[in-house]
């Protein structure tokens, strides 16, 4: 063929070809050409008006930001089996039902219930001088004797230094984990997963060794003195020995005493137990879909939260934005191909019962789940999607990237889904773990300072309004 091609529009391309003319197979391939061309820009279009009429939406109208005021000011801490976690059920319950979602219902779940007791108490004593430091039970942790206990205090970086000191030397002793998160590490939950280990295992460790209490130094990146709690497990058949986080500043304190001064002693006093499991449950708000209604897309986060603050972060961010797309979508007039489930996941923080649950229901009933997606990093600047599936799934939600880049979506790709919604991952659901920016997460992560004034809203909109973008895709598209 001899000829030139010349752009006139997106859409249209006009051909202009020599003396010879064009067999019919070749028009036949011209015009395929032309059609799919069409299509695509057509369809990409369309996908972006749509796009743009969700953040619009948010940015004018969104309701996440003062639900997650109730929720934190109104309901406050939601540890798993307290009154707080179950006044977020029937908050949350009767919130989806005021929006007029297709259904709401509950799922029965059984949860740990652990409990904080009487607020703990330690300090440094160095000869006769009492140093109080900022403490806080780690979640699963056993009680101290009722007067707490003290004793030498032997700092470990690793759980290979601890085992290489052997039994003599740390028998009777208090083991003091203070490896802090590597700050080198730009994205942090990187950091965090390189030293929470410490928190997780860390009386299990120490107790093998005859230690009598095991204290960590919160995983955090920030230098302050508020403790950061979470869960922690014993192994079978170790003694459990009580064990608790302290502060960085008081881990840096403790470390530095140490140096000056290693016969100093430790003292630490908590009050906690571990009651009968508890009912609780799972929330779900669905809009059913009208062409495709047996397959299901979730959008979630969990509702339970520590004990020691508002879990305005960790997880009522999460919940609220899940709710929020489902509402999103009624108000922009847009009716889903397949059913929506907004679900709000009970037990993440100690036992992860609520994501067991869901998956094990949605075996039983044979239903069909094609994606999920959780928000549980924070409700800051939306970054991307973590993405676990088949490498030709990650591949076609990576061709939504160019939709969904101008928003900040940069960062779409291969990692983590999220907890409650990996248990899904067995029957071949896709996952997808929204992707805040990390860098201030761990300032509040399981801490006292983690409330409501804490979260910012065009943040928690523009995260809310990015969840409701990929979900509207893989409704229309599938995956």
């Amino acid at each position: 063929m001899h000829g030139k091609v010349r752009k006139q529009s997106p859409i249209f391309v006009r051909i202009r070809f020599s003396n010879h003319k064009p067999s019919t197979p070749l028009k036949k391939s011209i015009f395929l050409l032309l059609f799919i061309s069409t299509t695509a820009f057509s369809q990409t279009r369309e996908d972006s008006i749509m796009i743009r009429k969700i953040y619009n939406e948010v940015l004018t109208n969104g309701q996440a930001y003062e639900w997650l005021r109730y929720l934190c000011k109104q309901v406050g801490p939601r540890l798993s089996g307290s009154v707080g976690a179950q006044k977020a059920v029937t908050y949350t319950k009767e919130l989806m039902q005021k929006q007029a979602f297709d259904r709401v219902f509950l799922q029965d779940v059984k949860v740990p219930h652990w409990v904080r007791g009487a607020k703990e108490e330690a300090y440094i004593k160095v000869g006769k001088q009492k140093i109080k430091v900022p403490i806080a039970a780690l979640g699963g942790s056993v009680a101290t004797a009722p007067k707490g206990v003290e004793a030498e205090v032997i700092e470990v970086k690793s759980f290979q230094q601890l085992r290489d000191l052997g039994k003599d030397k740390v028998k009777g002793k208090i083991v003091f984990f203070n490896r802090p998160m590597d700050p080198t590490k730009l994205n942090t939950f990187e950091a965090y997963g390189g030293a929470v280990e410490q928190r997780a295992n860390g009386a299990t460790e120490a107790g093998n060794l005859g230690a009598v209490g095991a204290i960590v130094r919160s995983v955090t990146t920030l230098q302050d003195d508020v403790p950061h709690s979470g869960s922690m497990r014993y192994a079978t058949g170790v003694p459990l020995i009580p064990t608790a986080a302290i502060s960085t500043n008081a881990a840096n304190l403790l470390s530095e005493k140490l140096k000056e001064n290693p016969s100093l002693t430790f003292y630490f006093r908590q009050n906690c137990e571990t009651l009968p499991d508890a009912d609780s449950h799972n929330v779900v708000g669905e809009l059913k879909g009208r062409e495709k209604p047996e397959e299901i897309i979730v959008v979630g986060g969990h509702l339970d939260s520590w004990d020691l603050a508002e879990g305005a972060h960790d997880d009522g961010a999460g919940c609220v934005q899940s709710i929020e797309v489902l509402r999103l979508l009624k108000a922009i007039g847009y009716t889903p191909k397949r059913t929506i489930r907004a679900v709000m996941f009970m037990n993440e923080e100690n036992g992860l019962r609520g994501g067991v649950k869901y998956a094990d229901l949605a075996k039983q009933n044979n239903e069909k789940h094609i994606a999920a997606v959780e928000s549980d990093n924070g409700g800051f600047t939306p970054r991307g999607f973590g993405i676990v599936g088949k490498a030709e799934q990650k591949a076609k939600i990576a061709e939504w990237k160019s939709l969904l880049a101008p928003y900040g979506l940069q960062e779409i790709g291969p990692g983590g889904g999220g907890a409650d919604i990996g248990p899904l991952a067995q029957s071949g659901t896709v996952l997808l773990g929204y992707k805040p920016d990390t860098q201030r997460y761990f300032d509040y992560h399981h801490a006292a300072n983690d409330n409501f004034e804490n979260v910012n809203k065009r943040e928690l909109d523009l995260g809310t309004a990015s969840m409701a973008a990929i979900i509207y895709l893989l409704d229309k598209y599938g995956i």
